[in-house]
């Protein structure tokens, strides 16, 4: 076992949309798992993991507990914890097992903010966030590692540093990322206690009826299709998930949406629009790439696909995020434009309702 196994810093999976990246609070990939032996005899925890994980020093076994990433029969604990007889000790990551180590790379970031203590960035709908499935050089966090690192001295291996949330490869908008181990701890309670400010806009086929309202409904695997999310109305899968949504404007066959998260679960804002009749615009992953409203003439279809073309993605993009900053306590509030490709198809549906109008 080698220790960038361990501590390969940073999220990693595409799937993901909207994971909060809380060390304590969500979803964890196990990275390893031991049992103690029945005749285990009282042990740091530490120094046993420091036996068997090769190449580790237990300063970084120090670290990745203090970041609540190591788990005792499934609760975090401290580095002083004694393993006892058959405890089962997991380490858990925010991102899947991996080979590779972040690798600095020098790529133009698009930096809305930042001081001594975080940073946010605007990502553009083309770049891939998270090192993993084949991605492991050229994303977001690569950039990232190389602009903390040669900056400031930081070192994005250290589990305690990075992205505070994220966001999908396809999905365009504003990240927030911690650079000392306090603001990660602090922004991440944030995020976990629903008092950050995040709303999106979505470009969501059909007319939704309501000018405003909430799509509740637990959020899990499709065990059907391992790669998609579904809402679950049993109440016993998935986890809650709470999306607030608003029209901005119409165009008949499709509708322009405010969505404003108050969970953070993985696809929501296009798993919850699904749920209630409205796929977003060319979501490959949830069928929103083909014509799901509209007429059946040929001028018609080429006009919807002719916008896929324009826009090669879900049309979602992160456009505000507020937050609490953990030194000063300042509430600060950011906003991002549309990007292009988004406007352009936007505009192209507004001019296509306008002329019907007309037409008719």
């Amino acid at each position: 076992m080698k220790k960038d196994e361990l501590y390969d810093i940073q999220d990693f999976s595409e799937d993901e949309d909207e994971f909060i990246d809380n060390a304590s609070q969500n979803e964890k990939f196990e990275h390893y798992r031991f049992v103690a032996d029945k005749g285990q005899s009282l042990l740091r925890i530490d120094k046993f993991l420091f036996d068997r994980i090769e190449g580790i020093s237990r300063n970084r076994i120090q670290q990745a507990a203090d970041a609540e990433c190591i788990l005792v029969n499934g609760t975090a604990v401290k580095s002083s914890y004694k393993v006892k007889p058959l405890d089962v000790i997991s380490i858990v990551m925010d991102w899947p097992r991996r080979e590779l180590e972040i690798i600095p790379e020098d790529i133009s970031l698009n930096i809305v903010y930042e001081d001594d203590d975080l940073m946010v960035i605007n990502k553009p709908p083309d770049m891939v966030v998270h090192p993993g499935h084949g991605n492991y050089t050229g994303t977001l966090v690569n950039a990232i590692a190389f602009h903390l690192k040669y900056e400031h001295g930081m070192d994005m291996n250290d589990p305690r540093l990075g992205l505070v949330h994220r966001i999908d490869k396809d999905t365009s908008g504003l990240l927030l990322i911690a650079k000392t181990p306090d603001a990660k701890t602090h922004l991440s309670a944030q995020f976990f206690n629903k008092t950050t400010k995040r709303r999106y806009v979505a470009l969501a086929w059909g007319n939704v009826a309501n000018d405003e309202g909430t799509v509740t409904g637990n959020i899990g695997r499709d065990p059907k299709d391992r790669m998609q999310m579904r809402v679950f109305e049993d109440g016993e899968h998935g986890k809650p998930a709470v999306t607030h949504y608003k029209v901005l404007e119409r165009f008949g066959y499709v509708t322009l949406v405010q969505c404003e998260l108050e969970t953070g679960r993985t696809h929501q804002i296009r798993v919850h629009m699904k749920h209630i009749g409205h796929t977003l615009f060319n979501d490959e992953r949830y069928g929103g790439n083909e014509v799901l409203r509209g007429t059946h003439f040929a001028k018609y279809k080429q006009f919807v696909y002719n916008c896929f073309a324009i826009c090669p993605r879900q049309c979602l993009h992160a456009q505000t995020l507020g937050f609490v900053h953990p030194r000063t306590g300042k509430e600060m509030f950011f906003e991002s434009e549309l990007p292009q490709d988004m406007q352009a198809v936007i505009e192209r549906w507004r001019i296509y309702t306008e002329s019907r109008q007309i037409d008719n």
